[in-house]
């Protein structure tokens, strides 16, 4: 059934990718973009969707727009990612206020409200493992607090009656991304990757399958206040996945030469903590500590298709290697 659609986010990864699946399904859509948004990253959805000029951190304006204007459903995806050169106050607008203004709308408007958080919120290493919905909160970057904060102002309008669901992805790969997972496929190119001598196990997320999550969101009656962390079935080692990379790229296996001693990593996570670098704290972080999710409750109750990182990972593998002839 069609619905009128209102979605955030559509010049990012995961936002482009769920906008593909929604257009299929004929939806009337409506989406917020930034203001001189480069052409690229939209041209694809011009002649096939309504866009509105508005940046997430202008909060009047985005008031204004929204009390005009009511939806069906709203899937908001937009948000200051981290590591970006932003301030705080704009980190603040675009991630927490305007969450606030879109579950403002919605609850007004009886509209669902399907919300893009992170696995974030749980730390760039949680607390326990396989994190949880019950598992503790951890503010250990500015990026983190602020989609924290979002879902407690989403939790609140639930209170009220809001209609609202959470997608927590974890760190998402796929064709035309740039983030770690395509760092990673780089560093073992350039030999440049040095891994921990010890097994640390990482659990990412196919586009294609937080894609779905949306889209199952939207096709069925959820239950108001669900929050869901999605990542593939299963998590898996580093070592096997920079294995697996280095086979496509190489066809052979990654040398053991290149693991160290974890002491090392330890040393450039302090370093990176001295002078406050939260982009290095993570990158140090994430290939010498574990982090996994539960999602146990995800695949059941949305009926998602199993993904396993490997093989699936391969599609980006053979992107990275036509991305570097042509470069």
């Amino acid at each position: 059934m069609s619905k009128k659609i209102l979605i955030t986010g559509i010049s990012g990864f995961i936002g482009r990718n769920v906008l593909r699946l929604l257009i299929q399904k004929n939806h009337e859509i409506t989406a917020i973009v930034r203001p001189n948004t480069n052409p690229v990253r939209i041209e694809e959805f011009e002649n096939q969707i309504e866009l509105v000029e508005i940046d997430l951190a202008d909060i009047q304006k985005l008031k204004d727009y929204l009390e005009k204007n009511s939806f069906e459903t709203i899937i908001h995806i937009g948000a200051i990612r981290g590591g970006r050169k932003f301030s705080k106050s704009d980190y603040f607008d675009a991630n927490v206020n305007a969450t606030e203004q879109l579950a403002i709308n919605a609850k007004s408007n009886d509209s669902e409200l399907i919300f893009c958080s992170s696995v974030g919120v749980f730390g760039v290493i949680p607390l326990e493992l396989p994190a949880n919905n019950f598992t503790k909160r951890q503010p250990d970057n500015y990026y983190h607090l602020t989609k924290i904060r979002a879902e407690l102002i989403i939790q609140k309008y639930i209170l009220y009656g809001l209609n609202a669901a959470i997608i927590r992805p974890s760190i998402t790969y796929g064709i035309g991304d740039y983030g770690f997972p395509y760092t990673l496929i780089k560093l073992v190119d350039k030999r440049l990757m040095f891994l921990p001598d010890r097994d640390v196990i990482i659990h990412l997320a196919s586009v294609e399958l937080v894609s779905q999550a949306f889209i199952k969101l939207i096709e069925t009656d959820f239950k108001q206040g669900v929050a869901y962390n999605v990542a593939d079935k299963e998590p898996v080692e580093l070592h096997k996945l920079v294995n697996f990379i280095n086979t496509e790229l190489k066809g052979k296996s990654y040398s053991n030469k290149r693991s160290i001693d974890l002491k090392y990593f330890q040393y450039g996570e302090k370093i990176a903590r001295f002078f406050k670098n939260e982009t290095w704290i993570a990158r140090f972080e994430l290939i010498s500590k574990s982090w996994y999710y539960n999602t146990i409750n995800t695949y059941d109750d949305l009926s998602l298709k199993p993904t396993e990182t490997i093989p699936n990972f391969k599609a980006v593998i053979d992107w990275y290697k036509r991305y570097i002839s042509k470069s």
